[in-house]
């Protein structure tokens, strides 16, 4: 049971960070403007505390998921999230300059993005709540434990991918850091609109 409640946990996790979000442009952003080796810093980082809130969403799923009116706060915060990374994006292809390639950034992103992942809580909150529910999977002794690291590591091979496809997408098309930051911001701000969108009309409802 251990072995398929981390199965599902990376399975799981791997998928929910394929949809564009702040993660997975953000990742895609840095193997382009600062290369593989900073990125892998900031995967590993933040893996390690997607690992830690996992544990503890999963924790307090039930709880969570009787407080709905976090969800509508989350939503706003995200739309910030996205306005904020838009504005960085466009601000790196308008005013490009020479990055320092240092351990400290990938790191200092990695637990900033993993702290301030508003997508996090709805995501574990709804789905840990389902998975338990129907007793996919166990809770019982390190079961908690295992699927918080099957979660770490379903997160650092989905975006692991991403940032390979970022390089290979430079390298193939030779594309300018320039271009691809420019739309990235636009996927950002593109987002924001849709969260924008998505808040109005559920308060005209």
């Amino acid at each position: 049971m251990l072995l398929i409640t981390f199965i599902l946990a990376l399975v799981i996790n791997f998928l929910g960070y394929i949809p564009l979000g702040n993660i997975n442009l953000t990742t895609m952003q840095m193997s382009v403007n600062r290369g593989m080796r900073q990125t892998m810093h900031f995967l590993i980082t933040f893996s390690v505390v997607d690992v830690v809130f996992t544990y503890i969403l999963m924790h307090f799923a039930d709880w969570f998921a009787d407080h709905k009116t976090w969800l509508n706060a989350l939503e706003y915060l995200l739309v910030l999230v996205f306005l904020i990374l838009g504005s960085l994006s466009l601000h790196a292809a308008t005013h490009p300059k020479k990055v320092k390639k240092s351990t400290g950034d990938g790191v200092k992103y990695g637990i900033l993005l993993g702290i301030f992942n508003p997508m996090q809580i709805p995501f574990w909150m709804i789905g840990g709540t389902y998975l338990i529910s129907h007793n996919y999977i166990t809770t019982e002794g390190l079961g908690i434990e295992v699927f918080a690291l099957g979660a770490g590591l379903g997160a650092f091979c989905s975006l692991y991918l991403f940032a390979r496809f970022a390089k290979y997408i430079q390298n193939r098309f030779s594309l300018s850091n320039r271009i691809i930051n420019r739309s990235i911001a636009i996927v950002f701000f593109a987002l924001a609109l849709i969260y924008i969108i998505k808040i109005v009309a559920t308060n005209l409802k």
